[in-house]
């Protein structure tokens, strides 16, 4: 809707110019006419909370009462009417000077009311306290198009059969006699969202009359007030130019330290919710929200979405709704989980493998390893069937299927919150060219096809060269992650025979374990510090491509960032899980890394245990350190700076701060907005997924955390952070595109975990080709008999090659020196025609793995293709709604036009006045 050049106020018709971007006041001449000098004193309070304005003091000499609750709770002006919409903090002792007077004089002739405060801290420290009268809340509201709510929505009912009817009255009579739903916040507690139960359109003055307005004061809620106040500083100018304008460019060059607007009071309160109600939103969402008594209570998003915008609503909604389709995830891997322990006592591989005492297992590494007995890994043969069972593939099958439906019905979800947000008919605004893409081409400009104005304009040949040393710079840091990878391999493989004679009988019998466990913690300190340098060279490169706007930057950042720590954080998992024990050689002709170190094997009850320990311990100590670092820095941070306040000036004077004073002491909200938060639910969501086969309680540790996480981050958001800006969202941007690459890299990674790093497809061979049931088409557990035998390989000790051959002699087993070992492998024996030549079984089994990949992967793509197609985007009932709205939308405003009309036709009759022609 083009912004309208009249208003309505009081009745009375009221002219206003509209304000095109480029065009403020910046002239002294005609400042000083106006307005005096913004940091002279004439608008500077020091900072005392009893004290009023002289505007005050003549209202009340005049008999007009001001309202010292209002004046006390820091959250209004000095005559305890205008309440503070934004805050605006800089030093006296900043150079800024001149730039700060201009943009503060035009924030005055653009309508906004100002007020300054003195810190009680620190008198340096300025606060410019904003505020917007109802007329430029109008004139602006109409120009960003901001949706108000001007008639009570009517809920249609469809027509039910009489037969469902009586079933749905069958149905409410049972449940009278079931408790309530315990998960659902207590509507008495929440306050009535009134823009949730009316239909909305876009504000206009002219139609005012349409809107539902109980009170000036209080029709645009906080949100909204700083929203459009924070859209009218970033078109005001500075300083002359066309490029010195927006509150942007200022906090950037250090004019203003801060700006931000105020949470609503304090989050506490010595009264009871229950008794006495919320205090205020910030309040409300401490108590129904923040707070961990209600953690497995649904989230009052209507609230979060009034109270921090859509953006950050859409991000909790997105969380909240991850976070319930991981319980299906969770049962159904603590069921394969449960699976595994009830069936161990069953499982006759793991039988095999304890009671093989006669089979002697060559060495693990060189010298310094002894022979063992293949039962003294009955340990680790159970625990991996606790994880690589029977029910392992479903479970895989079902992660992937899980996936696809987890995002298509978020989009579903996604469109009932647009629908209630009034986000489906939303659009962005043409964004602004960022500050540092105008330095750099300033000097060459082309028209903008939407706006029509001469803009800075990037070259093609520029901008594909810098792409290119993007590039560059990602793949120089990729090798970074594959050296780092690299370095572990050679840690464990080193390290296998320092832990092989130590002195600890603990350690030297779990070798492999204890080189696992240390390299996995070593690899964790690795990930965290590339971390760091991952972030500032992904800054580095997004600077150097020279993005054009805000969200091209953060769309460009994220992706790297997201590449970055997604490599960093599974390049090892990727190593144990396809090339750990994969290209050793075999014993008498070891592969080495530079012809020196022989390549480390998988323990003899197979590699899956490996990548088990590193996803459980990698999961854990993530989510932990994550968050530690999300509350556990900013407590401590506010809790220093508390310390030296209180340390300053006494611990009485804490609690006569103002509330500007104490946002600003709070922890401002992260540069790079949710992104954060982000990245660490769609790590966790690959986790949850990519290894899924080899690890089934991933989804649970998953779960678990989520929960823990969304009130964490409520909690920050409510207590710890200022407040942030209210912006507008639709989606949750780039991320979805991430979410379905990963959920079609977890179906390739299932499939490879399956048949490559388990033991599902070679013991489905030995069942149906080579076992007791061989030809019978049964694969049960009495068809397993001999399937640890048939799948070891015999080795002469005597073939081993001089810098591999043992200390010992293996005498300590059976009295006399061994002549022969075992080894996992399907090879000839040494007598054969072929020594050490691969049997007919490898083959099976190698041609077995390549067609399960295959089959796999189509049957479950086919499937998530089904679902997308079967599940619509749009619910039904929501387009029947959307549909039926736009047509009240329509009916009433006629109506509303007509009721207007007829109104003004009896006023003129009244009033004696002709009228021809007129109609109605």
């Amino acid at each position: 809707m083009e912004a309208r050049s009249s208003g309505i106020t009081n009745g009375k018709t009221k002219v206003f110019h509209p304000v095109a971007k480029d065009v403020n006041i910046l002239f002294d001449e005609l400042e000083a006419v106006n307005s005096p000098c913004k940091d002279d004193d004439s608008l500077l309070h020091p900072g005392n909370l009893t004290s009023t304005s002289d505007d005050a003091s003549r209202l009340e000499a005049g008999g007009e009462s001001v309202p010292e609750k209002n004046k006390s709770n820091g959250l209004y002006f000095r005559d305890g009417k205008c309440r503070i919409d934004y805050i605006l903090v800089y030093r006296k002792s900043n150079p800024q000077m001149e730039k700060r007077e201009i943009f503060e004089r035009n924030i005055r002739a653009e309508g906004l009311q100002m007020e300054k405060e003195s810190s009680l801290i620190n008198s340096d420290i300025i606060f410019v306290k904003l505020h917007a009268p109802w007329e430029v809340l109008g004139r602006y509201a109409e120009q960003m198009n901001v949706r108000m709510p001007f008639r009570r929505k009517i809920y249609y009912l469809p027509r039910r059969y009489k037969f469902m009817s009586r079933i749905d009255k069958h149905i409410s009579s049972f449940r009278r006699w079931l408790p309530k739903k315990p998960m659902r916040l207590d509507k008495e507690t929440l306050p009535d969202l009134e823009e949730n139960d009316c239909y909305t359109a876009p504000f206009s003055q002219q139609r005012i009359h349409h809107f539902i307005i109980h009170n000036k004061d209080t029709f645009f809620n906080n949100a909204t007030r700083s929203r459009i106040i924070h859209h009218i500083l970033q078109r005001i100018k500075y300083e002359e130019g066309k490029n010195k304008i927006g509150l942007n460019r200022l906090l950037t060059n250090g004019s203003y330290e801060a700006a931000f607007p105020l949470h609503e009071g304090s989050y506490r309160s010595k009264n009871s919710i229950r008794t006495h109600g919320a205090v205020n939103h910030r309040h409300l969402l401490y108590e129904c929200w923040a707070s961990w008594g209600v953690w497995y209570k649904y989230q009052p998003l209507d609230l979060v979405r009034r109270y921090f915008g859509e953006k950050i609503g859409l991000y909790f909604a997105w969380l909240g709704w991850y976070t319930g389709m991981l319980f299906p995830a969770a049962f159904i891997g603590l069921f394969v989980f449960l699976y595994g322990v009830i069936t161990l006592d069953h499982c006759q591989v793991s039988k095999e493998v304890c009671q093989a005492t006669d089979i002697i297992m060559c060495p693990v590494c060189d010298k310094y390893c002894p022979f063992m007995r293949l039962s003294d890994s009955c340990v680790y043969a159970k625990v991996t069937h606790l994880f690589d069972n029977g029910a392992t593939v479903f479970f895989a099958v079902f992660m992937a299927v899980w996936a696809t439906v987890f995002l298509e019905f978020w989009k579903r979800r996604r469109a009932v919150i647009a629908y209630d947000w009034d986000l489906i008919d939303w659009e962005e605004e043409e964004e602004e060219i960022r500050p540092q893409f105008e330095a750099k081409y300033s000097k060459k400009e082309r028209m903008n096809p939407i706006s029509g104005k001469p803009e800075p304009y990037q070259a093609f040949a520029d901008k594909c060269s810098r792409l290119i040393v993007s590039a560059s710079g990602i793949f120089f840091m990729i090798c970074v992650v594959i050296a780092a990878v690299f370095g572990i391999v050679i840690y464990r493989v080193v390290t296998v025979s320092t832990f092989a004679a130590f002195k600890w009988a603990l350690i030297r019998n779990n070798s492999q374990v204890a080189t696992t466990g240390t390299a996995v913690c070593i690899n964790f300190c690795i990930i965290m510090l590339l971390n760091v340098l991952y972030e500032k060279v992904a800054l580095l490169l997004t600077n150097l491509e020279q993005p054009r706007t805000e969200s091209e930057w953060e769309n460009s950042f994220t992706l790297k960032m997201f590449l970055f720590q997604f490599v960093n954080l599974n390049s090892s998992t990727f190593y144990i899980a396809f090339f750990l024990g994969r290209f050793t050689g075999h014993p008498g002709a070891y592969l080495r890394l530079i012809n020196r170190w022989r390549l480390e094997e998988c323990h003899p009850s197979g590699c899956l245990i490996d990548l088990c320990m590193q996803m459980g311990i990698i999961m854990v100590l993530k989510q932990t350190w994550n968050n530690f670092m999300e509350l556990g820095y900013p407590l401590i941070q506010n809790w220093w700076t508390r310390r030296k306040v209180r340390q300053e000036h006494g611990p009485e004077r804490r609690i006569s701060f103002p509330q500007w004073e104490k946002d600003y002491n709070l922890q401002p909200m992260n540069a790079y907005g949710l992104f954060d938060e982000y990245l660490e639910m769609i790590l966790q969501f690959g986790f949850t997924t990519i290894f899924v086969a080899a690890f089934p309680l991933a989804p649970l540790l998953a779960l678990l955390n989520n929960i823990i996480e969304i009130r964490l981050d409520a909690y920050k958001f409510v207590t710890q952070w200022r407040r942030p800006l209210a912006s507008r969202a639709k989606d949750i941007g780039i991320w979805y595109g991430i979410l379905e690459g990963i959920g079609i890299l977890s179906v390739i990674t299932n499939a490879f975990v399956i048949a490559i790093t388990s033991d599902f497809i070679p013991r489905l061979v030995y069942a149906y080709k080579y076992g007791p049931c061989a030809g019978q088409g049964e694969a049960g557990q009495k068809c397993m008999v001999g399937y640890v035998n048939a799948s070891l390989s015999v080795f002469r000790i005597s073939d081993f090659e001089n810098r591999s051959e043992p200390e010992s002699d293996g005498s300590e087993f059976s009295g006399t020196p061994l002549k022969y070992c075992r080894y996992r492998d399907y090879r000839e024996p040494p007598h054969s025609l072929v020594p050490y030549g691969y049997t007919l079984q490898f083959w099976h089994v190698l041609a077995a793995r390549l067609a399960f990949i295959i089959v796999f992967e189509h049957l479950v793509f086919c499937i998530k293709h089904l679902i997308s197609y079967l599940i619509p985007d749009l619910p039904k009932d929501l387009r029947d709604r959307m549909r039926r709205e736009k047509y009240l939308i329509q009916e009433m405003m006629y109506e509303a036009e007509l009721e207007r009309l007829q109104k003004e036709r009896k006023e003129r009759k009244k009033n004696g006045k002709a009228h021809h022609n007129e109609w109605p």
